[in-house]
């Protein structure tokens, strides 16, 4: 036989090995796929199954055993309609904090406060009555348990003096905090830049009514070694878990009837779940914390308690007047202001409200031209000076009647509590002989509470 005989055997050979070999892999994955011929091979043995010629994949997986990886039920859930239920989205995204008992306490703390204002005016001597007496003056403020000796405050609306003291300067009037009449609420302080009062220098000028002053930092002596205490105490507040459930049943009939369009069980689900999301949001807004007995059940009921309530600070506006530059800069100034809060907040809204910031006139220190996507939820962004605000329209402020409302909110201080997570529950009612239908329940029993109220605010239109 000729070297070019055996050439051609061995082709042939490999060519019949070859075909015989595609045959196999045919069968194999099924329906004559080419494409699997990319793929691995699975190799079914006793308790399993056997994946070779390709890395472990989910998708692998998912085809060799369905069941064995489980997607989080509040993954599945946060993609049913997001723009609609934005706490609930926002809650889940963060997670929830393992509540062990239906009611939860928390603790909040703000910061200690930093502004102040005088209640009663202080005059200033005249030229014929000063004396060295009125280098110092005790003042009365609103609130003066923050302030302590060794503070120093400065005036908002009040200039202080020059070196001769005869003469305002640009700098504001600072005082020094001697000390403090725990009885009478007197703080008594002394000029740092005070005015020249025939020829006695460093007085405390007159300071009015309404004064406000912020605190500094505290100037201690060489010969100091303490300084007054600073405690900050966190308050106890409460929520209680409210039990949610929606349950979807489908009769035997229903599922086995021709339908023009696909309709199933899991379609039911979906929109139950919506349903469900929506009601919820409601309840985590505006709910009211309580426990009320129903008769009926012989068994008390818990409800929740809404964080619409729970925010600290509240901005009015008159529905009746424009919707001006001004008021948008003092809902910005208030809501990022004066608390611990962070420069990203959140604002939903009703229609009204939006409709009124949509139609406003923005000028270059204030643009609403950013688009955001977070929490699966597309935002407009306004950034101002203050700092930035993520708006998007609720229709659960339309629905409750609140079109002109708004909640400012610091994602960074909200909590979700959940005492028994989202799960859902079959139902057996054929085999217990009570109606022939799939049955499934969804349950949850969570709250919400905001920490840090001061950093959340109310806008309510009248």
């Amino acid at each position: 036989m000729t070297k070019l005989s055996i050439r051609k055997i061995r082709i042939i050979s490999i060519v019949v090995l070859s075909l015989l070999l595609l045959i196999a892999l045919l069968t194999m994955v099924g329906c004559g796929d080419l494409s699997g011929l990319a793929l691995a091979v699975s190799f079914p043995v006793t308790g399993g199954s056997i994946v070779t010629g390709e890395p472990l994949t989910t998708k692998l997986a998912n085809e060799s055993s369905p069941s064995l990886l489980q997607n989080e039920i509040d993954d599945r859930i946060t993609k049913i309609r997001p723009m609609s239920t934005p706490i609930d989205q926002i809650s889940r995204y963060k997670g929830a904090r393992k509540a062990n008992s239906m009611v939860v306490d928390y603790y909040s703390v703000d910061t200690k406060p930093s502004q102040f204002t005088i209640a009663t005016t202080y005059t200033e001597p005249t030229a014929s009555s000063v004396t060295a007496n009125h280098m110092r003056a005790s003042l009365e403020f609103n609130d003066y348990d923050a302030l302590e000796a060794s503070d120093t405050l400065m005036a908002i609306d009040i200039n202080g003096y020059e070196d001769n003291g005869t003469k305002e300067s640009a700098q504001k009037l600072i005082l020094y905090v001697v000390s403090k009449n725990i009885d009478s609420g007197e703080i008594l302080v002394v000029p740092i830049n005070g005015k020249n009062i025939n020829g006695v220098k460093n007085c405390v000028p007159t300071i009015a009514e309404g004064s406000q002053f912020v605190r500094m930092g505290r100037a201690a002596t060489e010969l100091d070694v303490q300084t007054a205490q600073f405690e900050a105490l966190p308050i106890k507040s409460q929520n209680f878990c409210q039990i949610f459930k929606m349950q979807i049943e489908q009769s035997t009939f229903f599922k086995i009837a021709n339908k023009e369009v696909e309709w199933d069980f899991s379609d039911q689900e979906e929109v139950a779940i919506y349903d469900m999301r929506m009601s919820m949001e409601k309840s985590y807004l505006f709910g009211v914390k309580n426990t009320i007995y129903d008769p009926v059940k012989k068994e008390d009921v818990s409800l929740t308690g809404g964080i619409w309530w729970q925010a600290g600070k509240e901005y009015q506006y008159d529905t009746a007047e424009d919707f001006s530059h001004s008021m948008l800069v003092d809902i910005m100034q208030q809501s990022f202001t004066g608390n611990a809060g962070n420069k990203r907040k959140i604002l939903i809204a009703g229609s009204d409200l939006i409709s009124n910031l949509s139609k406003m006139e923005f000028y270059r220190t204030i643009s609403h031209d950013n688009e955001m996507m977070k929490w699966g939820l597309d935002f407009n962004e306004i950034t101002t000076k203050f700092g930035k605000l993520y708006v998007m329209h609720s229709e659960i402020f339309d629905e409750c009647g609140m079109s002109s409302n708004g909640l400012i909110f610091d994602p960074e201080y909200i909590q979700k509590w959940s005492h028994v997570p989202f799960g859902s529950q079959s139902l057996d009612l054929k085999k217990a002989g009570i109606r022939n239908t799939d049955a499934l329940v969804l349950t949850e029993a969570s709250c919400m509470t905001l920490r840090y109220p001061n950093a959340h605010m109310r806008i309510v239109g009248y």
